[in-house]
């Protein structure tokens, strides 16, 4: 039996995993979603889906990966049976295409945090022709190798020294910044106005549909539920750690880092009544880049008449945005790398791939938004898809049997109910069918050309990758199995 790293503490393993929770998204997605949907009136049902979509996906995935010791595509096959080996590939392929952009990202987040720690983040005029400069240039190639490679020397590094100790200083230097920025945020004048937008609901918003499955989306979105990550950590957790414990502190404390970072950026924006910040702050792009990188230095600029002051806040920002950027990347790259290990490959070699070939498969991206878009779109909808997956192989399984014999096993403190069976054979599957249908549904609305698979944004691009992607992996399935069982 080959070495076994685990996790040295619960501590260590919470951090961790809620490294993988937090991500940008966090930061800019939820405030522009939360605007655009009615402000306090989003809150309820994003708090809703947390209960009957992420939570029990992440619980499930703690069980999967702590019982089999293996990535998405091993505990599939283990769990569901050697015919479904493809459906875990497939986890794990949309997880790592998404990789490929996310470091892109994530080094979009490192150019801004140098750019405001040397100041040509202030000195700029125009910060939306700032973006566009270096958003066409070679330098996003340069912060995208740099992100990877940061990434792929904290996996050489093993879970403890690696995954562990990095994300330890990670997510607390992470929440450490938001909490001084909300402090900041809260001292200004007519932070009050913010928070009332934030905290106040309407029923006009409440009654519309978009607005639950906006919530249902950030949830399946936000919290890493479903994307095969949290399985692929959960793989080095300690026997004695409790399931059901752990995901409630990470399904918890990442909506709770949502809140902290949405009350910062609203009380911010309403202190600021002669910029149009309602406005701008509901603006999209390509990964939301009219309220982050354009819009927010912006902000920033303003917060006070005291240049220097204005400054530290930036990079006090920046860097929390990119400390949350590199621990999600970190988890995207451990998925990828765990999936080549359980194949009878080496770490080293398997890092050593994954890191080049992510490279490479990242500078479409970042050398064309377009592209970034599709891929962004095809493979963030594709979660939803890899959320259902995992309900699947439960039921496969046997949900009461699995959650008698693996949630509830002997080293687990909290019992779950019988609820728990109801979400994963029939909440979780109809949420998926409602949100899946609706994303590629309004696809059609916003593309007349729905059904040309080379348009950047809509239902044929994603049928013809997702379609192409399933059936090698479906002719694929006699082999994947064979590697799984050689290498159990």
């Amino acid at each position: 039996m080959k070495h076994q790293e685990f996790f040295t503490s619960r501590w260590g393993l919470i951090l961790a995993t809620l490294g993988i929770a937090v991500g940008t998204g966090n930061i800019w997605r939820f405030s522009r979603i939360v605007a655009q949907n009615g402000g306090g009136s989003f809150l309820i049902p994003w708090v809703i889906f947390l209960l009957i979509w992420s939570l029990p996906l992440i619980i499930s995935e703690f069980a999967l990966g702590k019982s089999t010791r293996k990535g998405p595509i091993g505990a599939i096959t283990l769990t569901a049976g050697n015919k479904f080996g493809w459906l875990g590939a497939f986890v794990a392929l949309v997880s790592t295409a998404i990789m490929f952009y996310y470091s892109v990202v994530t080094g979009w987040c490192f150019y801004y945090l140098t750019s405001a720690v040397n100041g040509n983040l202030f000195i700029t005029e125009n910060h939306f022709e700032f973006w566009n400069q270096f958003s066409e240039s070679g330098l996003t190639i340069l912060f995208h190798f740099i992100a990877i490679s940061i990434s792929a020397v904290v996996i050489y590094r093993g879970v403890v020294k690696g995954i562990e100790k990095v994300n330890k200083f990670l997510v607390s230097t992470l929440v450490i910044i938001l909490l001084l920025l909300l402090i900041r945020a809260l001292t200004l004048p007519n932070a009050i106005d913010g928070l009332n937008y934030f905290f106040t609901p309407k029923l006009e918003y409440l009654l519309d549909y978009k607005v639950w499955l906006a919530a249902l989306t950030q949830n399946a979105w936000d919290t890493g539920a479903g994307w095969g990550l949290i399985l692929a950590y959960a793989v080095y957790m300690r026997k004695k750690e409790d399931i059901p414990l752990n995901a409630a502190l990470i399904g918890f404390g990442n909506n709770s880092i949502s809140l902290i970072a949405g009350i910062m950026i609203f009380a911010t924006v309403f202190s600021l009544s002669s910029v149009d910040a309602m406005n701008q702050i509901t603006q999209s792009g390509p990964a939301n880049t009219g309220l982050t990188f354009i819009y927010l230095p912006l902000l920033f600029s303003k917060i006070s008449d005291n240049l220097f002051l204005n400054s530290s806040l930036a990079v006090l920002f920046f860097t929390a945005l990119s400390f949350a950027a590199l621990s999600s990347l970190i988890s995207l790259i451990e998925l990828s790398t765990r999936s080549l290990v359980d194949f009878g490959m080496s770490k080293k070699k398997s890092i050593l791939i994954i890191t080049v070939v992510g490279f490479l498969l990242g500078i479409p991206s970042a050398l064309n938004l377009n592209i970034f878009t599709n891929q962004d779109w095809v493979w963030g909808v594709g979660l939803i898809i890899s959320g259902a997956i995992i309900a699947y192989s439960i039921k496969t399984y046997g949900v009461n049997k699995f959650r008698e014999e693996i949630i509830n096993s002997d080293d687990s403190d909290v019992k779950i109910g019988k609820w728990y069976n109801f979400v994963i054979s029939y909440l979780i599957p109809i949420q998926a069918v409602i949100l899946l249908g609706w994303w590629l549904i309004s696809s059609i609305s916003w593309d007349a050309e729905w059904w040309n698979p080379f348009r950047p944004e809509n239902l044929g691009t994603a049928i013809f990758q997702w379609s192409i992607v399933l059936i090698i992996l479906y002719l694929l399935n006699k082999k994947i199995v064979e590697l799984i069982k050689k290498n159990r």
